[in-house]
């Protein structure tokens, strides 16, 4: 994209990280294998931000959020049809003989108009804000799960929990407050060579 982060910007990501791996690290379904898919997933996540950012901000092929979210949506389908159809066969025959029953099928689609929602406004947030930017949010919302899952469901809470939220919390007030002064910083420098 060519925007480079200010060292001091990236310095405030440490927090961030380190406080959501404190506030996850307790979690009672904790494990290695999932930490690793669940890296594996940032890694993509990420990557899918950085390049839809370039395609959406390309002035010769002007794509907008949502255009380029569906455009994603259709060949992401297109690509997992013939796997999901391989790997798990027997579903696809339960839902054609009607053996699925209607109020699962109900909360699926339920829960897939809520993901697909939540993605539309995620690409609208891409499209205003920096791929970091949005990353920082997006480990601010596991953070408000977390908190979430603490206050409706019960979940017990550990001071390394609260701590690690805490953390995070504090990592995310201080990117945006160095991110700002970053900005700032360019728009004067930028400036002063014009």
């Amino acid at each position: 994209l060519g925007d480079w982060a200010h060292p001091l910007v990236l310095l405030t990501l440490l927090p961030i990280v380190i406080g959501v791996s404190l506030a996850s690290f307790t979690e009672a379904s904790f494990n290695w294998m999932g930490l690793g898919a669940a890296m594996g997933s940032n890694v993509f996540f990420q990557s899918r931000n950085v390049i839809s950012k370039v395609v959406m901000g390309d002035e010769k092929k002007k794509v907008d959020s949502v255009a380029l979210f569906s455009m994603i949506t259709i060949i992401s389908f297109l690509i997992t049809l013939p796997l999901a159809l391989t790997v798990e066969p027997q579903a696809f025959t339960a839902l054609a003989a009607g053996e699925i029953p209607g109020d699962i099928i109900d909360k699926a689609l339920k829960a897939a108009f809520c993901f697909h929602a939540y993605q539309q406004v995620s690409y609208a947030i891409l499209s205003r804000v920096t791929p970091v930017t949005h990353s920082v949010g997006n480990c601010v919302k596991r953070v408000v799960v977390i908190a979430s899952s603490i206050l409706f469901f019960r979940n017990p809470v550990s001071p390394l929990n609260l701590a690690g939220a805490g953390i995070a919390l504090s990592g995310v007030a201080a990117y945006s407050t160095v991110k700002r002064m970053s900005d700032k910083w360019k728009n004067e420098k930028k400036e002063k060579e014009d």
